[in-house]
């Protein structure tokens, strides 16, 4: 109102320098003392300053109101993220290499098959192994006989000790030979060393195979996947294992709930980072080794957190961060008040407020800045 007033003033001073001669009649009915002359010549101003505000509420000019959208603070929980990127991969990801050189007798699985742990895959001509088994194993049952006989000879005190010695020490000979060769024989059988599916097979049956660097084929286990990054140092202490994560893949725009399961010990002196692996579950098969994957990491957790836009949060002359709230409240007006806050850690273009303010009190939103204290809001 005051500002009202004030145009008021300068409205009637301009109209009364328009016209001098009112001014000198003012002044002469004044030093006339004519009482009835002066209430005459007030009613006629007064009616002049009625028409000045009419005209001003038709123009709709408010200096002193303002319109803005409101917004009552509540407690919720507040979570501050790390946003950065990864890679999926999974430890059970190798190439099948043949541990015996020879000829690729069978070959039992194809791309795509799931196979078991320990299932056998294919097998490798023994080049005469299995021959030299069976003739091993004759050589260690005829030792052991002998020892035994040997043996009942010694406890009958009939017989040297160095024949009963001798005896012993062929029958280990013998039994070491036997696991010797079944050692190799069995490196001839190419076994799954875990389940999984054969993703690519590199050789046909009846190919002279060893070991090289393409191998026979891959085989991936998708069921055990995780997502490994690194991470800036300023967060170690504030990352544990369990951590949750949110795991977007942008390819399958899917996002996965995941949890840090390692922690590095070393910290990366080239970028001052260490990493982390995140596992992720993968129930509908889709997650792929090299995958790139977007991380939101939770490191703070507020619970009963005021939590307002961060938008809002003014800074005024003096560095104070500040918000207006709504006082004397009335259905859809209110009185501006300036209140001064700490803000805290910010997400999601949103703003936890340590101290300032509380819950249920009422913030602006929207036209802040176009708001003063005291001014009448409308919302």
């Amino acid at each position: 109102m005051k500002k009202i007033i004030l145009i008021t003033v300068l409205s009637i001073s301009l109209f009364s320098c328009g016209k001098k001669e009112d001014n000198t009649n003012i002044d002469t009915l004044i030093a006339s003392k004519n009482v009835t002359a002066l209430q005459a010549k007030k009613g006629l101003i007064q009616a002049d300053l009625a028409k000045i505000d009419e005209a001003l509420a038709k123009l709709d000019v408010k200096k002193d109101e303002a319109l803005v959208s409101v917004e009552t603070v509540k407690d919720t929980v507040f979570s501050h993220y790390l946003e950065i990127q990864g890679s999926v991969d999974t430890k059970e990801n190798i190439l099948v290499q043949p541990e015996y050189q020879g000829t690729l007798l069978s070959l039992n699985v194809k791309a795509g098959q799931r196979v078991s742990k320990g299932q056998i895959l294919g097998r490798i001509d023994d080049a005469g192994l299995s021959q030299q088994v069976a003739s091993l194993e004759n050589q260690y049952t005829l030792a052991k006989t002998t020892f035994e006989r040997q043996k009942n000879l010694w406890n009958q005190k009939i017989g040297s000790e160095i024949q009963y010695l001798q005896a012993q020490t062929q029958m280990i000979s013998a039994q070491r030979g036997v696991a010797q060769i079944k050692a190799q024989l069995s490196k001839t059988i190419i076994r799954a060393p875990f389940t999984g599916t054969i993703d690519e097979v590199f050789v046909e049956k009846g190919q002279v195979v060893a070991p090289s660097a393409q191998g026979l084929m891959r085989i991936v286990n998708l069921s055990n996947m995780y997502v490994s990054t690194s991470v800036p140092e300023t967060y170690i202490g504030k990352l544990k294992v369990g951590t949750g994560v949110d795991v977007l893949l942008t390819s399958l725009g899917k996002t996965y709930k995941g949890k840090v399961r390692q922690i590095g010990n070393f910290v990366n002196p080239s970028n001052r980072s260490f990493g982390i692996e995140v596992g992720v579950p993968n129930p509908e098969n889709l997650l792929r080794p090299n995958q790139v994957a977007s991380l939101k990491i939770t490191d703070y957790v507020s619970k009963n957190a005021v939590v307002i836009p961060t938008n809002v949060i003014q800074e005024d002359g003096e560095k104070n961060k500040y918000v207006y709230i709504v006082t004397n409240s009335n259905g859809k007006t209110g009185i501006a008040k300036k209140v001064i806050v700490k803000p805290g850690q910010s997400s999601d273009n949103v703003t936890e407020i340590l101290s300032g303010l509380s819950a249920e009190d009422i913030i602006v939103t929207e036209g802040a800045n176009a708001v003063s204290e005291g001014m009448k809001l409308n919302f």
